[in-house]
């Protein structure tokens, strides 16, 4: 059976995610420790004892969750020695642990770009008022139709391809309002607008990509072990060199989750393992991909699974 490891995104932050896999594993706790050095302050802190509003911010949250993701793929490691996977991928911010499992990018370089990305995000977001705007029921095309419908000259772009069925779209925060109104004129069952700081994945996120392509331009990268399937385009990539253009990429287009994970199906990967906070990539999984295994895990009682 082909497996693949996959990562979530912002959003599936929750005070106290990882602390029975520090509990348990030693180089869990350690890269705790490692992050709180690289970053200059007490992140572990904030993961495991909040407060909430504190964890969730953006530029918080995102080093917190690709933290928590790669200290429970370093105790999946210490309880099953090594892991054999055949690809990774990651929702939006999970991109960055994927590149990490892959051998594509070192940990704790990853820890400060997504501090920095986190930063670059928030700051585009405070400056214009913007939203995101859940859709339940429409394809690609028909949210773009109602994109179209309700920007008024405003930004208003789909963003997310989670699974089929459900579509994220992104832009000022008038236009979100005007979609949510105009929804079910288009055949959309519901239209929910999302607590998130701004349009992310939208083009009021350029002033973001550009801060996040210097730094980028800094890193230093390596070709992944495995294929790394990514975002923007939902195929695999092999290259270092092909990486840093897609995650600048990636700040302004759609993530198109769901078809990564229909073109990772038809590449052979049956098994799908979520290593980090929550189950929400295995949903969008099942839904996308109805005949695949998933597995989870988040605490370390999920290890019994494995």
């Amino acid at each position: 059976m082909s497996r693949a490891l996959v990562f979530p995104g912002q959003g599936a932050q929750y005070v106290g995610m990882g602390s029975t896999l520090a509990d348990l594993c030693p180089a869990a706790k350690q890269l705790l420790a490692s992050a709180d050095q690289v970053l200059g302050f007490a992140l572990s802190q904030i993961i495991l004892n909040g407060p909430e509003a504190e964890l969730t911010r953006t530029d918080v949250s995102q080093p917190a969750i690709l933290v928590t993701s790669l200290m429970a793929l370093e105790t999946l490691k210490a309880k099953v020695g090594t892991i054999d996977f055949k690809a990774t991928a990651g929702l939006s911010l999970g991109e960055y642990t994927a590149l990490v499992a892959a051998g594509a990018i070192d940990a704790l370089d990853a820890i400060r770009l997504v501090r920095l990305r986190g930063q670059a995000m928030q700051d585009a977001a405070t400056a214009v008022a913007s939203g995101m705007v859940a859709l339940i029921g429409p394809d690609e095309a028909t949210a773009q139709k109602l994109c179209e419908a309700c920007a008024e000259g405003e930004v208003l772009q789909v963003a997310n391809l989670n699974s089929p069925g459900q579509v994220v779209i992104s832009g000022a925060k008038a236009a979100c309002e005007r979609a949510i109104a105009k929804a079910k004129e288009f055949g959309i069952r519901r239209a929910i607008s999302l607590p998130v700081a701004g349009a992310f994945h939208s083009a009021l996120m350029a002033p973001a990509a550009d801060r996040l392509k210097a730094a980028l331009a800094q890193t230093r990268f390596r070709d992944p072990l495995v294929p790394v399937y990514t975002n923007v385009t939902a195929q695999p990539v092999t290259s270092a060199a092909q990486i840093p253009d897609l995650l600048v990429r990636q700040l302004t287009n759609p993530v198109r989750w769901a078809d990564g994970i229909t073109a990772m199906r038809s590449a052979g990967i049956s098994e799908f393992w979520e290593l980090g906070p929550k189950k929400t990539l295995s949903g969008m999984i099942a839904q996308t991909a109805k005949d695949a295994v998933c597995k989870n895990l988040d605490t370390a009682a999920d290890l019994a699974a494995f």
